[in-house]
């Protein structure tokens, strides 16, 4: 059973402050419940709301043990357990282990910014022309061989698939794909560096298979200054129906073709274990052909595009810090 000490709050301060109704909520053990002072659960709630460096702690994030034992440290309790600190905690909704990355982006979300997401939006959303096709362009770079010291053997009934844990170096690849967004076709090369001269390539290929009826090829690529360097600007200066249109800077989700390489890498490159470079291309080649058998584009909405828009509408506001509002808790009879 679970309580409150109720007889806390007789001394008439506890409309003071709603700080002041926080009380721990503790396991009634053989000697009956152990109740601590509201000051604790401050406190603590407090702690978890800094970063451990803040409160001289070397963590990187804080757990109900090291939150225990700063408690401790500090002289606000004698002892606590690691489940009362997590019961304090959750009647804040408060998981300090837990992390969330962000980003502070210098790039300002302008109408610039928003007029680089309405195209992309009504690139990959609006029907096509005849002699439109729409490419979706990127490069998986740094796949590895890792050949194993012993060959991966096969499931059997009651045993999974076995991999030696044990491998070698033997190089690495990068993979410069194409994906068409309306027949999800992939048109890939593998070198084993990344500079113009690979990309120019990977544009020399989809050019001679594209048909010449098509006079309008759109293609979607981030920032990366290969795609913009001069050789690439002087090819594209002599292949006018090729049209480039950059991803926004940190929109890389953007990019169809980086949907395409999570699904490369969950079906042939999740179990690394190749002979060497030569066969690692002939595997990805031959990927890419199975694929293209069953080739299906992805089905993208203006929904996704439409909250990055609302976003810039409704910019995001600093969140309220613990001390700004604290929930008084409902106290019943125990």
């Amino acid at each position: 059973m679970w309580g409150y000490d109720v007889g806390l709050f007789a001394s008439g301060q506890s409309g003071s402050s709603s700080a002041d109704w926080l009380v721990s909520m503790t396991h009634h053990g053989a000697g009956g419940p152990r109740v601590f002072p509201p000051v604790v659960a401050k406190h603590l709630i407090k702690l978890a709301c800094e970063l451990p460096d803040d409160e001289a702690r070397s963590l990187s994030t804080w757990t109900c043990g090291e939150l225990a034992r700063t408690l401790v440290r500090d002289g606000v309790v004698e002892s606590i357990s690691t489940s009362s600190v997590q019961r304090i905690l959750a009647s804040e909704k408060l998981k300090p282990w837990c992390v969330h990355h962000w980003l502070s982006s210098t790039v300002p979300r302008d109408e610039a910014f928003r007029a680089a997401v309405q195209n992309l939006c009504a690139l990959y959303t609006r029907p096509l022309e005849r002699h439109e096709r729409v490419l979706s362009i990127d490069e998986k770079t740094s796949l590895q061989p890792r050949p194993r010291t012993t060959a991966t053997r096969p499931a059997r009934p009651c045993l999974p698939v076995r991999v030696e844990h044990e491998y070698r170096r033997a190089g690495a690849l990068n993979l410069h794909a194409a994906f068409d967004t309306r027949t999800g076709e992939v048109i890939g090369i593998c070198r084993k560096r990344k500079r113009q001269i690979e990309f120019i390539e990977l544009l020399d290929d989809i050019d001679r298979r594209t048909p010449s009826s098509v006079t309008s090829i759109h293609v979607v690529c981030d920032n990366n200054r290969t795609h913009k360097a001069k050789d690439v600007q002087r090819w594209l200066a002599a292949h006018p129906r090729f049209q480039f249109h950059f991803t926004p800077v940190h929109c890389s989700w953007m990019n169809q073709v980086e949907q395409w390489f999570s699904i490369l890498q969950r079906k042939r490159l999740g179990v690394e274990n190749f002979a060497d470079l030569d066969v690692l291309e002939s595997k990805i080649l031959s990927f890419i052909d199975e694929w293209n058998e069953v080739a299906h584009p992805f089905r993208w909405t203006s929904k996704s595009f439409d909250k990055v828009l609302k976003s810039i509408d409704d910019p995001w506001r600093r969140r309220p810090h613990w001390s700004d509002a604290i929930k008084q808790p409902t106290l019943r009879a125990a």
